[in-house]
């Protein structure tokens, strides 16, 4: 980082000129082919899984799989499927009725009913517990669900499109039965593979000029020298666009 801020402030570094996707650059033509893929796939109404390696953009596709959709009035709703444990999961995703557990006060809408007219994106789905992936799979089958506590006849009507990310081998999980087949197939009605970051290295300029811009003051002016470019994507970025950011707000 201190070798980046000491090369950072230089010349321009000439790229070709990026398409921009509500405030996202893609240059590479790996990149640009991937972007015109999510747009088209984007007016279906199919299940999408994302597949790659951590810190690739997949929430970053996800986005514009609900902005370019007839769907991108509505809410697009993130969550991250290992960022709790299972019965708070639960909880989020389904909602739960007024006294259906102790402390239930009120009844309260989970991520399902708040994403109604719109999308979930669904992180990480590879952590999902097993019991959560019959549930998730019901819901992508009969486009319904019932909040916790609930009971036969308040099943409430679902009306959004499902996004899913994974940085695993979901077909090896399938293999060890840590995941379920069928809610593979139902998951990955399209599926979209993101490359690395070293793998579309013409991308690699633009975003780290775009991530410092966001990190400047208004009167404050940095450019990118050669000496730092040719080091920027010269690296291998095991991290990939994640890592380049934090890199780049080091510096």
């Amino acid at each position: 980082a201190s070798f980046w801020a000491s090369a950072i402030d230089g010349i321009n570094i000439p790229q070709p000129e990026p398409t921009k996707s509500r405030g996202f650059i893609f240059v590479d033509p790996l990149s640009r082919k991937l972007l015109a893929l999510t747009e088209r796939v984007a007016q279906a109404e199919v299940s999408v899984l994302l597949a790659g390696p951590t810190g690739a953009g997949k929430e970053v596709l996800a986005r514009i799989l609900h902005d370019s959709s007839p769907r991108h009035a509505g809410p697009f709703i993130a969550f991250n499927c290992a960022a709790m444990p299972e019965n708070l999961v639960e909880d989020m995703l389904f909602g739960h009725e007024r006294g259906s557990f102790t402390g239930a006060a009120k009844t309260q809408l989970g991520l399902f009913e708040q994403a109604q007219g719109g999308t979930i994106f669904l992180d990480e789905i590879g952590e999902m517990s097993f019991h959560l992936q019959a549930k998730l799979l019901r819901v992508l089958q009969e486009r319904r669900i019932t909040r916790l506590g609930g009971v036969h006849g308040q099943e409430i009507q679902l009306d959004i499109k499902v996004v899913a990310a994974t940085n695993l081998d979901l077909k090896q999980a399938i293999a060890k039965r840590e995941f379920r087949e069928d809610l593979y197939f139902r998951l990955s009605a399209f599926k979209i593979t993101l490359p690395s970051l070293s793998a579309r290295p013409m991308d690699i300029i633009p975003l780290a000029e775009q991530f410092v811009s966001e990190h400047l003051s208004d009167n404050q002016v940095v450019r990118i020298s050669q000496e730092a470019a040719n080091c920027l994507v010269s690296h291998s970025w095991p991290g990939n666009v994640r890592e380049l950011q934090n890199v780049m707000i080091r510096a």
